[in-house]
């Protein structure tokens, strides 16, 4: 634990009645004065407690901000994987000011939770470039939800991967091959096509390209979040989105 400069001072103050004045040369201090000193640091604590959480308080704001940083330096080295990998689903305003990309997974409860205030933000926005980066972290069946979107993508377009996405964070049913096709069907899409392509070797890299950027990026769950040059880990509620944008323009 770090203790804040008054806190420290304190304890000295405290430590010069006691002590002989070249006693407080804390480098060269010996073990009798170094354990008058533990002893005033510690009474000083326990009679002022709220010390340690102002400390705890400096500490993470600290940490935050060298965090932040951190991740503005791996957004900028990774930017081009991020905003324009080819494979990619782009939304919103392909003019964008902001463009937010989000790794997501088809059985997370968060990403399903995430995806009207995402939605709302977009459009109530209207200046938001929305990249989806599909990200199966939750098992075999996310595997084949995103292999079924991706593949929707590449056999019929922007359009279909749109409504199948949209589809699977409300669906409910099996993510097999079986329930794919009735989804397919009801979607008014080439259903035979989109299965069939499910394992192809495309669809795998783009798959096997999302993981690998987030391991550079230090994601390891969902939904994660870019925004301009932020790392948003986890869900966030559209006003908490909106402000970020607004403090992004602002700066």
């Amino acid at each position: 634990m770090i203790l804040p400069r008054n806190g420290i001072a304190a304890a000295l103050v405290a430590l010069c009645s006691a002590l002989p004045a070249q006693a407080l040369d804390i480098e060269n201090l010996d073990a009798a004065g170094r354990a008058a000193l533990r002893a005033e640091i510690r009474a000083y604590l326990l009679a002022n407690p709220e010390v340690i959480m102002e400390a705890v308080a400096v500490l993470e704001e600290r940490q935050a901000a060298d965090q932040a940083a951190a991740d503005v330096d791996l957004v900028r080295a990774n930017a081009e994987a991020l905003f324009d990998a080819p494979g990619d689903w782009v939304g919103g305003n392909p003019e964008g000011d902001i463009t937010l990309v989000e790794f997501m997974d088809y059985r997370c409860s968060y990403c399903r939770r995430a995806f009207d205030e995402v939605e709302g933000l977009v459009a109530a926005d209207g200046n938001i470039r929305f990249v989806l980066k599909e990200f199966p972290i939750l098992g075999d069946e996310s595997v084949a939800a995103s292999r079924f979107a991706i593949a929707a993508k590449q056999v019929a377009g922007d359009a279909a991967y749109k409504a199948v996405h949209d589809a699977l964070m409300s669906y409910t049913g099996a993510m097999n091959e079986a329930g794919f096709t009735r989804l397919a069907d009801a979607l008014g899409l080439d259903a035979n096509a989109i299965v069939a392509a499910m394992d192809s070797d495309a669809v795998t890299e783009v798959i096997a390209a999302n993981h690998a950027l987030a391991q550079r990026l230090r994601i390891n769950g969902t939904p994660a979040f870019v925004m301009g040059e932020q790392m948003l880990r986890g869900y966030l509620p559209q006003d908490q989105m909106q402000a970020i944008a607004a403090e992004i323009r602002a700066n």
